[in-house]
């Protein structure tokens, strides 16, 4: 997308008025930072590390003096805001009977703790724990008992939501909360610039009277709105300011107006861009790959007018952390014939065939296209949307040989794992230890490995659950000694097995039955140790 300016330069008396505005904003503003910054390298961006520098912090209230004791003046009286619905951290989207969480689940846990907890979660983990994640920060539940009303552990939870790439849900979520304080429209409004609804980000940002925008944004949004004097105005007001200099002026420059720089090189690309400059520079007509940026800004290649391929490489991303269906991937395999051979275009091949094979009700051609799609799907890391899509199908043929298997892990990867494993054929051991934790009680003399033993070691009775993890789960900490079992396997998975048993063992302990013997399968059947 190229916005261009309107021939003419003659700023009017309207747009002169908005200097006012501008003017007023400077003494809070605080000094912006280039689009340049040191990222640790291999290490994934979080959410609070690419916001969008959007709009000022607001300004700290001054200390009320004490009155001498003499004093005849009143007393001050101290005032605050009346929030309408929930308290910001009791703020949720799937309420208890969805969920089955407790309306404790917070409980006694320090904010603080929880905090540390959800920031500290690795979410390179089984989809599983992915998906229980997720329901967690959005469930609606109690805030913690020592909540103060700040939103932190609000502000926690969608920063982890946006790392996950599930822009929707963090979209609602940041809605049902209102979005009248800078730091939660600051998120809100960078979702809805990812999502490709600027102009219902720039209409917020103007009906919000507490949100005051920094120059970035509210130069964009007056463009955006069509006054382009304005946000020229402002332009020049925010550089002649020193607030806006260097790369982040060049690029306002081009965006208000790309004709007068259409002869000068590319920008360099920014090495941290927010949602903002991501925008701007898509508007300049030097648009970013998403493909090197948090998965987040993936969600910006699923609109329509991007192409083919850039969607399916987003959907392929935002799939394998949960953050939208299998269905919505698989709409896209479907779109077209592959255009190329390799990387996905390979499994675009691969869905096509594998769908024409079942279509025709082709025994044979099943047999032969369903190990070859497995594993191009289990390389790409998208064994269990693959299952969400195929158990059930697969399930009612008789399959042998090499697809007979296949069908049986994929049928132990769905959510109908449990009946499946009672209908399908058992034709090896490991098969039989499957089908033993799909039925909740893993046989250890069939654990096929040290993994399949620390499996079976969960679900022995006594649970062999540590004692400290136990204590939380006992003593109204819920949801801290969930998240720690969480930990715990995704640990377990990447080669400390012990942690998968005590890390299981606490899952069934809480009464996440289902979850354990999910993450189990998964842990028997998806490699997830990088």
């Amino acid at each position: 997308m190229r916005i261009k300016r309107p021939a003419g330069g003659v700023i009017g008396a309207a747009s002169r008025g908005a200097l006012l505005g501008v003017l007023s904003l400077t003494m809070a503003l605080p000094p912006l930072t280039g689009l340049r910054a040191e990222t640790a390298p291999g290490k994934p961006l979080s959410a609070i590390q690419w916001l969008s520098n959007s709009v000022t912090r607001p300004v700290a209230p001054k200390p009320v003096q004490p009155l001498q004791p003499d004093s005849a003046l009143p007393a001050p009286v101290a005032t605050s805001v009346l929030r309408k619905g929930p308290a910001l951290d009791a703020v949720g989207l799937l309420p208890v009977k969805t969920t089955g969480f407790p309306r404790d689940l917070w409980g006694k846990t320090p904010t603080d703790t929880l905090v540390r907890l959800i920031r500290g979660e690795d979410l390179n983990t089984l989809p599983a724990l992915q998906k229980l994640f997720t329901e967690m920060m959005l469930a609606e539940v109690d805030a913690p008992d020592d909540s103060t009303g700040s939103g932190k552990l609000l502000l926690a939870r969608v920063d982890r939501l946006l790392d996950l790439g599930a822009l929707d849900q963090a979209q609602a979520l940041l809605q049902q909360a209102g979005t009248d304080r800078p730091d939660i429209f600051r998120r809100w409004f960078d979702v809805a610039l990812l999502l490709g609804d600027e102009n219902r980000a720039c209409a917020e940002m103007k009906a919000q009277p507490d949100v005051a925008p920094t120059f970035p944004a509210r130069i964009f949004c007056l463009a955006r709105n069509g006054d382009w004097n304005a946000a020229a105005l402002t332009l020049h007001t925010a550089q002649a300011l020193g607030f806006v200099k260097g790369e982040q002026a060049e690029l306002l420059q081009r965006f208000l107006d790309p004709a007068a720089q259409e002869d000068a090189d590319p920008l360099p690309p920014p090495q941290r861009p927010s949602p903002l400059v991501f925008r701007m520079m898509e508007a300049i007509g030097e648009p970013m790959s998403t493909n090197t940026l948090p998965v987040a800004f993936a969600q910006a290649d699923l609109r329509e007018n991007i192409g083919w391929k850039s969607q399916l490489d987003a959907a392929e991303r935002l799939a394998r952390t949960g953050a939208i269906p299998a269905n919505r991937l698989w709409l896209l395999y479907r779109l077209h014939q592959p255009a190329a051979s390799g990387g996905v275009w390979d499994r675009v091949a691969r869905v096509h065939v594998l769908d024409d094979a079942l279509r025709r009700g082709n025994l044979g051609a099943v047999e032969m296209a369903l190990p070859e799609a497995w594993t191009s799907f289990r390389e790409a890391k998208l064994e269990v949307p693959f299952a969400q899509i195929y158990a059930e199908k697969l399930a009612k043929l008789r399959l042998g040989g090499k697809a007979g298997q296949v069908a049986f892990d994929v049928a132990m990867l769905s959510k109908n794992y449990e009946s499946l494993s009672k209908k399908l054929p058992v034709t090896t051991r490991r098969e039989a230890f499957l089908a033993s934790i799909a039925r909740g009680q893993p046989d250890a003399a069939l654990a096929p490995d040290s993994m399949g033993a620390a499996i079976a070691a969960a679900f022995a009775t006594p649970a062999p659950v540590l004692q400290s993890m136990a204590n939380l789960a006992d003593n109204q900490q819920l949801g801290a000694s969930i998240l720690e079992a969480m930990g715990r396997i995704t640990d377990g998975a990447k080669g400390d097995v012990g942690g998968v048993t005590v890390g299981l063992a606490l899952l069934l302990k809480v009464g996440l039955v289902d979850v354990a013997r999910r993450t189990a399968l998964q842990l028997m059947l998806i490699d997830r140790r990088g």
